[in-house]
């Protein structure tokens, strides 16, 4: 293990991010808000010097830091000290029993972003990060494409900020998370089309009035932020890497960037090198990358998505390609499921662990399910599983699938014919799973 020198972290370098380098060839560009590498079309990515890194950042630097996402402040793409922190990031690393019993695992994690801060999504982490560097480079109103959770933590954290906010949504989202954008009273687009549809205006839109489009112009600093899930993961399990991860799938991003955040760990000497299976999730109705991976195409081909899963729903995944490399060379997983098995999904996990997670979140576990009943899935491997969004923002997609009120009188003997019903009903349910 690498020691470095102990730095207090007032005193940690400025910044260690260096350029901006394209995925494919790389061509290298300024750190500047552009995401497309002129000569292939691939994004770009930034690059760091974890030689600087290494020699100033500790488990012990880290642990002395805030607790949020800044804490890892030396890994993300800032440059000054004026950080927008509203406490985003570590949330729990959840050691599951319940769910891990019956699912026959031993090892399971539950990564709980569903309570993240302050719009309990893994979305505050990238926006966070995006928004601190907008206002470096000079932007004053941002914006977003979204399918709901980026367009509230845009709202949101731009409304902490004090920066102008337009964001752009499909028109037919959720009642939660439109709710959840409106309340912070930024100029909101609902646009009568799919997500895809969503991000080509805003790529205009872009184009045309110069504002700082967190997934788009500002998108290589956006999705950095995402990193955070793997650095937290590792200091959770005490500075160590899990065997497995099971998130879901939606540009691709998020699965890529927590494998590079487990990575650049290794690089520094904060944990020690390991392989780490990374299987994918995506629902039936939306799973361009999962037939990809199912058929043994290196191609993703676009898709019409047409699923409850609405925040995963995006039919021509930017980092698709590189999702399925990462599933295939770390001999991971990419599986997708119904609309009626990720209601499942989120009701199992509800009943067994206490989190209510939405549609995105049903979709991990159904996956997970389906990964540990196909064998997929040592019951001894250290399996974590991500949850990315809160159950609170999507109550429509289990309507009609959950139980109601029992309604009695103020009185005793109605209370007990009422439970005398209900455990009636239990039984006769547990009757039916048994046969």
């Amino acid at each position: 293990m690498t020691v470095a020198t102990q730095t207090r972290p007032s005193e940690i370098f400025t910044s260690a991010c260096t350029k901006l380098v394209s995925k494919e060839g790389g061509t290298e560009y300024p750190l500047k808000a552009i995401h497309i590498c002129e000569e292939t079309f691939a994004p770009l990515e930034v690059a760091y010097d974890y030689d600087l890194i290494r020699r100033h950042v500790t488990r012990e630097t880290i642990q002395a830091g805030p607790n949020s996402i800044w804490r890892y402040r030396a890994f993300l793409p800032v440059e000054g000290n004026d950080l927008i922190d509203v406490g985003t990031g570590m949330t729990p690393l959840v050691k599951s029993r319940r769910l891990a019993r019956r699912l026959g695992l031993k090892n399971l994690y539950i990564k709980n972003d569903a309570v993240n801060m302050p719009t309990l999504s893994f979305k505050d982490r990238v926006v966070s990060v995006a928004l601190t560097r907008a206002r470096e480079l000079g932007f004053t109103t941002v914006s977003c494409a979204s399918t709901g959770n980026l367009a509230n933590s845009t709202a949101a954290i731009a409304a902490h900020a004090g920066l102008d906010c337009c964001v752009f949504i499909p028109s037919d989202l959720e009642a939660g998370k439109i709710l959840g954008t409106l309340i912070y009273n930024p100029t909101v687009m609902a646009v009568k089309g799919n997500y895809d549809q969503v991000n080509r205006l805003c790529c205009e839109v872009g184009n045309t009035y110069g504002w700082g489009f967190v997934n788009i112009n500002l998108r290589p600093y956006y999705s950095e932020g995402s990193k955070t899930l793997g650095f937290e993961v590792a200091e959770q399990l005490g500075w160590q890497l899990p065997d497995h991860v099971v998130a879901p799938l939606a540009s691709g991003s998020l699965y890529t960037k927590i494998y590079k955040g487990f990575q650049e760990f290794v690089k520094v000497g904060l944990v020690p090198d390991k392989a780490v299976r990374f299987s994918g999730a995506q629902a039936e109705g939306c799973s361009p990358i999962a037939a990809a991976f199912k058929e043994g195409r290196d191609f993703v081909a676009p898709v019409k998505p047409n699923t409850i899963a609405k925040s995963i729903a995006i039919g021509n995944p930017a980092d698709g390609v590189y999702a399925l490399e990462l599933a295939r060379k770390t001999n991971g997983h990419i599986e997708s499921v119904t609309d009626a098995e990720i209601i499942e999904g989120m009701k199992l996990l509800a009943e067994t662990e206490g989190i209510f997670t939405e549609t995105a979140g049903g979709t991990t576990i159904a996956v997970l399910k389906k990964l540990v009943e196909a064998g997929k899935i040592d019951p001894e491997e250290t399996t974590v599983a991500y949850i990315t969004g809160n159950g609170l923002k999507t109550q429509e997609a289990v309507q009609g699938y959950i139980g109601e009120p029992l309604l009695i009188d103020p009185k005793l003997d109605s209370f007990e014919r009422a439970l005398e019903r209900s455990r009636t009903l239990e039984r006769l349910e547990w009757q039916q799973v048994l046969v």
